[in-house]
């Protein structure tokens, strides 16, 4: 690791106070001293408006519910999952946080790169970079796609259609040129223009030295591209066909590079790259997606909203949305909201009760269960106390394993399991 180069891996809801020392990417990495021009930093980055990734307190500043890399400069701050307040391995979180991702669909990593791409050492930012570089040596290496574009300009030549009002403006004392309008045939369009940015972005912002010289040579390699100012819709707007399809992936990465890209235009020290995602939306489609590949006998629908409420003048309308909705074959609903908190023995809060309760009577479920990561399978069932509403609602803590893979077996078995188990509410009351 470069000496200018620091890396400082933290835990959802910790905090960086000032002056305290952190822990490397690994553990023999040297610790990390989170001294006044970091927190200096990241107080400017936080601003008038704020940021959802962490709060300002005093001297210091505490981390939210939002998981993933952010880059000041030459620190990297790589924010971990932790279910529960008990100490846990820090690399094997940085490898579940990896896969969680890759489950949901966020980015895709070939498995037979996964090990090239040395995870234990890596933050999930240069995961991200090496990705690209992959994808872009790939694309060099099979020939970049042509297209076809309007190119207008004054040549030496007649070709295309002339452009008579500015070829009067322009030409009337230079009567060899004529001002066109034609077709050219070449590289130059959106998808290059964009991965080229990327290039530069990454050649400004890495600082990890065995990427550089990779991305350098990258460089020299890729033809040079006009500038090209991105936004969402840039994205949106791509057209997709067969020719282009081998640059989804590359275009993926970019957009979330590029648009979470804040460059530092007093000082120019500090460039900031945050790619952060919600740990409660992250959890609710890595279930979903855990369902959807083994629940047998059912349709699985994920964020089904249905109008709930509606003014009389139509105007204005509010829908319900459960996190996941289940359908089995042969009749029956069942709802699930899932939370990334451990209850730890605790009772749920009231207001996520009566979400479950009207989702329960509008849905027409015969149940609904709350589904959260926890030690163990110690599950709870309960029922609604109103007259002559006897419908369960459930508490699913569903226990992190070791093992990946052996975590999203445990979810499928759990829910399946519920989904299928007949439980009774007169033996609840009884």
């Amino acid at each position: 690791m470069s000496k200018s180069r620091q890396h400082i891996i933290v835990f959802e809801h910790d905090t960086l106070k000032l002056g305290h020392s952190y822990d490397g990417p690994t553990s023999d990495a040297p610790k990390v001293k989170f001294d006044a021009s970091k927190l200096s930093a990241l107080q400017t980055y936080f601003g008038q408006k704020g940021v959802p990734y962490f709060s300002l307190i005093n001297n210091g500043i505490r981390f939210c519910e939002f998981v993933g890399v952010i880059q000041i400069g030459k620190l990297t701050i790589e924010v971990l999952p932790k279910p529960d307040k008990n100490e846990e391995d820090k690399s094997s979180w940085k490898k579940k946080l990896i896969a969680m991702l890759r489950a949901v669909g966020v980015f895709d990593i070939r498995q037979t790169s996964e090990s090239d791409l040395r995870l234990h050492s890596n933050s999930t930012l240069e995961l991200y970079f090496e990705i690209f570089l992959d994808e872009t040596e790939r694309l060099l290496h099979q020939g970049l796609v042509k297209r076809y574009r309007k190119t207008e300009g004054n040549t030496t030549a007649l070709k295309g259609s002339i452009q008579f009002g500015r070829h009067i403006q322009q030409n009337l004392v230079h009567q060899e040129r004529f001002f066109v309008r034609y077709t050219t045939y070449d590289v130059e369009h959106n998808f290059h223009k964009i991965m080229w940015k990327t290039i530069l972005l990454l050649q400004m912002i890495n600082t990890n030295d065995r990427l550089q010289s990779r991305i350098a040579s990258i460089r020299l390699q890729f033809p040079e591209m006009p500038n090209l100012n991105v936004s969402a819709a840039t994205f949106s707007n791509l057209s997709w066909n067969r020719k282009t399809e081998p640059y989804r992936k590359a275009m993926k990465i970019a957009e979330m590079l590029l648009l979470n890209f804040h460059p530092d235009v007093a000082r120019g020290q500090h460039h900031v790259l945050a790619l952060m995602f919600d740990m409660n939306l992250l959890w609710e489609k890595f279930v979903f997606a855990c369902l959807r590949k083994n629940l047998k006998d059912c349709t699985v629908k994920a964020q089904n909203t249905r109008l709930f409420w509606q003014s009389v003048d139509k105007k204005i309308q509010t829908g319900m949305r459960p996190d996941i909705l289940i359908e089995k074959k042969g009749g029956g609903k069942f709802v699930l909201d899932t939370k990334w908190k451990n209850l730890d023995g605790q009772k749920p809060s009231p207001e996520d009760l009566r979400q479950m309760f009207a989702y329960q009577v509008f849905f027409e479920a015969e149940k609904t269960a709350l589904v959260y990561p926890g030690k163990e399978s110690n599950f709870r069932h309960g029922i609604f106390r109103k007259d002559g509403f006897e419908n369960i609602c459930s508490l699913l803590p569903i226990p992190v394993k070791s093992a990946f893979q052996d975590w999203q077996n445990e979810i499928s078995y759990v829910l399946e399991a519920w989904v299928n188990s007949a439980v009774s509410p007169i033996l609840l009351v009884e």
